[in-house]
């Protein structure tokens, strides 16, 4: 009986889509301890904010879950999503959800990985614009993901970088990493900031 109460239960959740060509579309996610999507009001706020620069944007949703900042950023025109997600069951619901969708390899792919082990790898070329970091909380797994981001050089010049935390959570970006957008809504804060290299 417990089985089949937790089997019903993966299936309650949903994430909407705010914008863009799939604009009011729910896509279901898996109930799950410790996924947490970002809420409508943080996530219409980051995208306000990233409006100049989405359209054909490559992005890497790290932690990536239900996958509610990655489908945000395809619906308002992304070019390309890479989504890192360690829970297999999660990942597979992504991959279900991007079909869903009919989204082309070319847009959206999954990786079913650790995302510290995977920004591990070294990149010869930089790859994202945009990269959203909104992993678990309290387990230091934020600043842990903005040092090899920066180590393994997976950002393209003057790439944005959204970390979400929680609130007094203190985090040490490097130096010509600068904010653009800090707020505080509720328990979580959530920064936006611009990676200039040092030929700018």
């Amino acid at each position: 009986m417990q089985k089949n109460t937790f089997k019903q239960s993966q299936q309650q959740g949903y994430v909407r889509i705010i914008a863009g060509l799939w604009r009011g579309r729910r896509l279901p996610v898996l109930s799950l301890n410790g996924l947490r999507p970002t809420g409508d009001r943080v996530k219409e706020t980051l995208f306000n904010w990233l409006m100049p620069y989405i359209v054909d944007a490559h992005c890497l949703d790290c932690f990536a879950g239900s996958g509610s900042l990655g489908f945000e950023a395809l619906s308002r025109q992304a070019k390309q999503v890479t989504f890192v997600e360690l829970d297999k069951k999660v990942a597979m619901q992504l991959q279900k959800n991007i079909q869903t969708l009919k989204c082309s390899l070319e847009q959206a792919k999954v990786i079913n990985q650790n995302s510290l082990q995977f920004l591990k790898s070294i990149q010869n070329t930089p790859h994202f614009d945009i990269v959203f970091v909104d992993p678990p909380f309290h387990l230091g797994l934020a600043q842990q993901t903005i040092d090899l981001l920066e180590k393994h050089h997976w950002l393209k010049p003057n790439a944005l970088i959204y970390v979400e935390t929680e609130k007094n959570q203190p985090i040490t970006v490097p130096t010509h990493w600068q904010i653009l957008k800090e707020k505080i809504t509720g328990q979580v804060c959530y920064r936006l900031y611009c990676y200039y290299t040092t030929s700018n």
